[in-house]
């Protein structure tokens, strides 16, 4: 009986979090139609953290995500691929020209890969793990590296029914199904980073496991990316609306780190670049306090 109850439970809260995130692709639909042409109003924000990077002396990639992850996942399920690339090349090709910071666009669809990496892309980040004919193709062309990130089913659908018997050992399998189709296809090992796919596909508890047991993960031999910043599964444990989610967010990045992550991808660039340092200082001071 507790066993149901607890199920329940968990149903409950995985119904929670889709009728968040329907509400919240609605809101940002609607935001991103007030954008129309003012490709610089899109611009900014990516400028603003490839700033902060550089002024920080850090390289890391800078993420385009079009979509906007599981919030716009009836927009993601509506746009072609000349209707994503329309979107997407504007603002990649801005970014190109002011910055040299690397840049990762996630896409699932082969011809938005080739545009973008024609248009300056230097990374390649598929929720699907190419499950896109002709995606492999493009990246082992190009030989970029690209990252693997776990999910099942559509992306309109994938927060109903989570269901799995072996949390750890299905993700990854599949993620290692995932490393084949890579290699099949000519990718070479050292272009390939895993992401566990934190928030696609899982609920709160899922993703709380996962980044929990992050060296069963890391065991399949290849970097791990890790992106949790302001994802729901946060909020379910602090109450914390997305913007109001630094300090959890903070706290996976710590985790995700001390677990040996090679990449953390987050909204609060200079914050967790300041976090790591201290950290890395803490971690690195010797000596007798003289």
């Amino acid at each position: 009986l507790q066993q149901e109850q607890q199920k329940m439970a968990w149903q409950r809260q995985a119904e929670q979090e889709l009728r968040a995130q329907e509400s919240h692709a609605l809101n940002q639909e609607a935001a991103f139609a007030r954008l129309g042409a003012a490709k610089e109003a899109a611009v900014a924000p990516q400028l603003a953290e490839a700033a902060a990077a550089e002024r920080l002396g850090e390289v890391d990639p800078l993420f385009i995500r079009e979509n906007q992850g599981l919030g716009w996942a009836d927009l993601i399920a509506k746009w072609d691929a000349k209707e994503e690339q329309e979107r997407l090349l504007p603002v990649l090709e801005a970014l190109r020209r002011e910055t040299d910071v690397p840049l990762s666009v996630d896409t699932q669809k082969a011809a938005v890969a080739r545009h973008a990496l024609a248009g300056g892309a230097d990374i390649i980040n598929d929720i699907s793990a190419l499950g896109e004919p002709g995606l492999a193709a493009a990246v082992a062309e190009a030989g970029c590296p690209v990252v693997l990130m776990h999910s099942r089913g559509e992306i309109r659908s994938m927060q109903r029914d989570v269901h799995f018997d072996d949390l750890l050992e299905e993700v990854a399998g599949e993620l290692a199904a995932a490393v084949e189709r890579a290699e099949a296809a000519g990718i070479s090992r050292d272009r390939i980073l895993l992401d566990p796919g934190i928030g696609f596909g899982k609920n709160t508890r899922q993703n709380l496991l996962l980044l929990r047991h992050l060296d069963r993960l890391r065991s399949l031999g290849f970097p791990l990316l890790v992106g949790a910043s302001r994802k729901s599964f946060i909020g379910a444990a602090t109450g914390a609306p997305p913007q109001s989610r630094l300090g959890g967010s903070l706290a996976a990045v710590a985790w995700a780190v001390h677990h040996r992550a090679a990449v953390v991808r987050v909204h609060d660039v200079e914050e967790t670049v300041q976090f790591l340092r201290v950290w890395s200082a803490i971690d690195n001071a010797e000596g007798g306090g003289e």
